[in-house]
């Protein structure tokens, strides 16, 4: 991929505004960071910096033609290698670094542009498909950020993007309702509008409480997926990886003590919860690692595989 900037970003302040947001908006993943080696770290912020400003776009903007505006800078900077903002430079060159093919951010930037619409998911295969552009693609660029160089590991890091975007959809059913969308599939609460879902009570709090558990089982079957693919990163990463994929994980049980009650309060998982999530990652590393080397990970037909992408890493990987 060939990348042209404008002129060098001051790669000193991006990053700091990055960690500032890694900082505050991702406990898990800061926490799980820590773990990891300086340069995975930095990559990992970077990355995580980019992400959260392409989903800022369509959540922080005053009306929906602004932020189609700024997601449509986003997608001209990565179509072609180019740009004068300072955060967006950063990512060209990052991608520059880690090898990662354009077509997979770019998937994720056609994930939030479907924000922008009215959300009223259909079926589990529209929720898994969003669930890929969303999240699939972050897995797949960190796996270029940790120096993978296996090409088996691709369905295992687009797995791991689907369990933790599930569990996201899980924990923020009201949220999203306030902002007039709705992830749990019409196949499973019926074709309601998100209103219906900020305050549930009755029959209708029933269905939306089973759809949760539903979707929590869901991303249990993708996180053991995404864990089976542990063995394919460099050892360094292993442990990182496995304690942010349990802390979030853990986010659902958090949820299913609560009986999946996803609207009284926000599901978080305390400190002493993280230290023991993290001690019994630190004695599963090594049972994961040997799994990963026997598993085999086949997507079901309802996910949209990254075609451009995956072939072209499998090319880079020599595969």
């Amino acid at each position: 991929m060939t990348v042209s900037v404008v002129s060098a970003p001051d790669e000193a302040a991006v990053y700091r505004n990055a960690d500032a947001v890694f900082t505050q908006r991702a406990s898990s993943f800061y926490w799980a960071r820590r773990f990891l080696s300086a340069r995975h770290s930095e990559r990992a912020t970077r990355l995580y910096g980019f992400c959260r400003q392409v989903d800022d776009l369509a959540d922080d903007r005053s009306s929906v033609g602004e932020a189609q505006s700024a997601l449509l800078v986003v997608r001209e900077a990565l179509e072609s290698g180019r740009s004068d903002n300072p955060a967006l430079m950063d990512m060209l060159l990052l991608m520059r670094e880690c090898g990662i093919d354009r077509a997979i951010p770019l998937d994720l930037v056609t994930g939030v542009q479907g924000d922008l619409t009215d959300v009223r998911v259909a079926d589990m295969e529209e929720l898994l498909r969003y669930c890929y552009r969303v999240a699939g693609t972050v897995g797949l660029m960190m796996t270029a950020a940790l120096d993978v160089t296996a090409p088996q590991a691709l369905p295992h890091a687009i797995d791991l993007g689907i369990a933790m975007q599930l569990t996201n959809i899980c924990r923020d059913v009201r949220e999203d309702a306030l902002n007039g969308r709705r992830y749990l599939p019409a196949t499973l609460v019926g074709s309601i509008e998100p209103v219906a879902l900020i305050d549930p009570a009755g029959e209708m709090r029933a269905q939306a409480v089973n759809a949760v558990a539903t979707l929590l089982d869901l991303a249990d079957s993708y996180y053991a997926r995404g864990e089976a693919g542990l063995a394919y990163l460099p050892g360094g990463a292993r442990f990182g990886i496995l304690v942010a994929a349990r802390l979030y994980r853990a986010i659902g049980g958090v949820l299913r003590r609560r009986e999946c009650d996803c609207w009284t309060s926000r599901a978080r998982v305390g400190t002493l919860s993280k230290v023991a999530v993290t001690v019994r990652a630190l004695a599963a590393v090594p049972r994961a690692a040997r799994v990963a080397e026997t598993a085999s990970c086949v997507l079901p037909q309802a996910v949209k595989r990254p075609s451009v992408g995956v072939r072209e890493a499998g090319a880079r990987f020599g595969d």
